[in-house]
C-alpha cells in the first residue's frame, strides 16, 4: 500500500497478520495484569477494617447529618474526598477533583450492586452548594468541615466504608495515582497512539514528547491547556454562562 510515508521513529507499519501476532503476544500480559488486579482486589476485600463513631454529623443541602445517613440504607459506601480552597470562585477550585466529580456524576450501576457514592469536601456549605449547582453535579455532596479521620481529614483520597447496622468501619483509602479508576478517561487514553499526552510516559522514540503531567485538566476558553488568569477545570467550560475571567482567586496550579 502506498501513501504518505510513516514519519520517523514511529512504529513499523506491517501486515494485518503481523499486527495480529503482535497484538496476541501484548494480550498475553494485559491477561496477566487482570489477573493480577483480581488478586489485588481479593486483598484489599480482606484488609482489616477500623471502626470509627458513624453519627459524626456532616452537612449537606438538608443541613447536619450522621455519616450513617450517606449509606442511604446500603452496607457500602464509597466517597471521593474533593480538595476544596475557601473564597475561591469555581473557576478556582480543583482542576483534578473537579474532572473526578465528574466522572461520577451518575451512580445508579454502583447503587444498583448495593453501594452508595458521595463526595466530601472541606468547604463551608453554602460555598459547596453554588459550586455543585454550576456544576450541574447529581451525586450526594456533604460539607466535612472540622471533621476528624476517617470522615474528614486531607482530602483527594478515594476511600471506602462498611455498614454493619448502626456500626461503622473503614474499609480501603488510597489517594495520588490511586484514584484513578475514577477516571474512566484516563483508561481509553491508555488504549490510544499517543496515550495522555504526558511527558513521564514511555513512547517510541519520535513520538510527540508530550506536557506537564494532568496539563489537559485546564483550558481557556478555546480549548487551549493553560493554568493562566483566564483558564479553568476544563468541564466548567461546559456549563451554562461559563465566560472567560480575570482571575482564579487563588495562587497558580496546585496551590
Amino acid at each position: 500500500m502506498t501513501g504518505t510515508p510513516t514519519r520517523p521513529g514511529r512504529p513499523p507499519v506491517v501486515d494485518p497478520a503481523t499486527w495480529q501476532a503482535a497484538r496476541d503476544e501484548l494480550l498475553v500480559r494485559e491477561k496477566a495484569h487482570t489477573r493480577e488486579g483480581d488478586a489485588l482486589a481479593a486483598a484489599r476485600r480482606r484488609l482489616p477494617m477500623v471502626e470509627f463513631d458513624g453519627t459524626v454529623e456532616v452537612v449537606g443541602p438538608d443541613g447536619p447529618v450522621p455519616f450513617l445517613g450517606l449509606f442511604q440504607g446500603r452496607d457500602e459506601l464509597v466517597v471521593y474526598k474533593h480538595m476544596w480552597y475557601d473564597g475561591a470562585p469555581h473557576q478556582g477550585q480543583c482542576e483534578g477533583c473537579t474532572t473526578t466529580a465528574w466522572h461520577l456524576r451518575d451512580a445508579v450501576y454502583p447503587n444498583a450492586r448495593g453501594v452508595s457514592v458521595a463526595i466530601l469536601t472541606t468547604g463551608r456549605w453554602e460555598e459547596v452548594a453554588s459550586f455543585v449547582a454550576f456544576m450541574g453535579y447529581t451525586q450526594p455532596w456533604y460539607s466535612v468541615r472540622d471533621v476528624e479521620e476517617p470522615v474528614g481529614g486531607a482530602m483527594g483520597y478515594l476511600t471506602s466504608f462498611l455498614r454493619d447496622g448502626d456500626r461503622a468501619f473503614l474499609t480501603y483509602s488510597t489517594t495520588g495515582r490511586g484514584t484513578e479508576p475514577l477516571n474512566g478517561s484516563f483508561a481509553l487514553l491508555d488504549r490510544t497512539p499517543y496515550g495522555r499526552g504526558e511527558a513521564w510516559e514511555d513512547k517510541p522514540e519520535g513520538w510527540p514528547e508530550g506536557n506537564e503531567p494532568c496539563w489537559y485538566w485546564r483550558s481557556d476558553a478555546e480549548g487551549n491547556a493553560t493554568w493562566g488568569p483566564t483558564s479553568r477545570p476544563v468541564p466548567q467550560w461546559t456549563r451554562p454562562g461559563a465566560a472567560p475571567v480575570q482571575t482564579l482567586g487563588r495562587h497558580g496550579p496546585h496551590s
